[in-house]
C-alpha cells in the first residue's frame, strides 16, 4: 500500500499561518467558533491539511464557515471571491465527462473534489455562503447535484448576478472556462 502524501513542515507551517490569518480577518463567517477549537480539530486530524493545502493552491481561499451555526462541525469552505481558478473547465460527473464524444474537459468537479479529500457545497450550503458576501460574480460553480435530479440529465450550478443569488442547471457533460466548483471539508 503506497504511503499517504504529507505536508512539509514549512508547507504546513505556511498553510497555517494563511489559515490563521483569513480566519481573524473574517469573523462575521464563524462567529461562535474560535480558532482554538479549530487547530485543536486540525492536529487531532493531520491528513486533512493535505485537503486544506490542495483546496488553498488551486485558488480556493478556504475559511471556516458556519453553514450550521447549531452544529458542533467545524467546517472549511472556498471562500475566494470567484469560482477557485484551479479548479475550472470540468464537466459535473463521470458520467457527464464520458458522455462527451469530443473536447473532452480533462475531468469531473466530482471527481477532482474526490481526489482532493472534499465534497461539493450542495444548493444550501451554497445560499448560505452567499449570505457572508458576494462570491462568483465573474464566474458560476458547480454545486453538488441531489440524485433524482441528476438522473434526468442536469447538474445544477449557481452565480450571483444583478445582486441576487441564482440556481440553474445545466448539462453535466458542460464546462467552461469561467465555471468551477467550491468545495468544503469538515472536521
Amino acid at each position: 500500500m503506497p504511503a499517504q502524501p504529507k505536508l512539509s513542515a514549512s508547507d504546513r507551517d505556511s498553510l497555517l499561518a494563511t489559515l490563521t490569518t483569513r480566519f481573524a480577518q473574517h469573523p462575521e463567517r464563524h462567529p461562535d467558533t474560535p480558532w482554538a477549537a479549530v487547530l485543536a480539530r486540525l492536529n487531532a486530524d493531520p491528513a486533512k491539511l493535505l485537503s486544506l493545502h490542495q483546496m488553498e493552491s488551486s485558488g480556493g481561499q478556504p475559511d471556516v464557515v458556519s453553514l450550521l451555526p447549531s452544529s458542533s462541525i467545524i467546517t472549511f469552505v472556498d471562500c475566494s471571491p470567484e469560482s477557485p481558478k484551479g479548479r475550472t473547465s470540468l464537466a459535473y460527473d463521470r458520467a457527464g465527462l464520458e458522455s462527451r464524444k469530443e473536447h473532452r474537459p480533462v475531468s469531473s468537479a466530482i471527481d477532482t473534489a474526490s481526489s482532493m479529500g472534499v465534497t461539493l457545497l450542495d444548493e444550501s450550503e451554497y445560499l448560505t455562503l452567499q449570505s457572508f458576501g458576494h462570491f462568483d460574480l465573474k464566474t458560476s460553480s458547480w454545486i453538488l447535484t441531489p440524485p433524482d435530479f441528476r438522473s434526468l440529465g442536469g447538474a445544477l450550478f449557481g452565480d450571483r448576478r444583478c445582486n441576487r443569488v441564482f440556481i440553474y442547471q445545466n448539462g453535466a457533460q458542460s464546462y467552461y472556462s469561467s465555471r468551477g466548483f467550491r468545495a468544503k471539508l469538515s472536521l
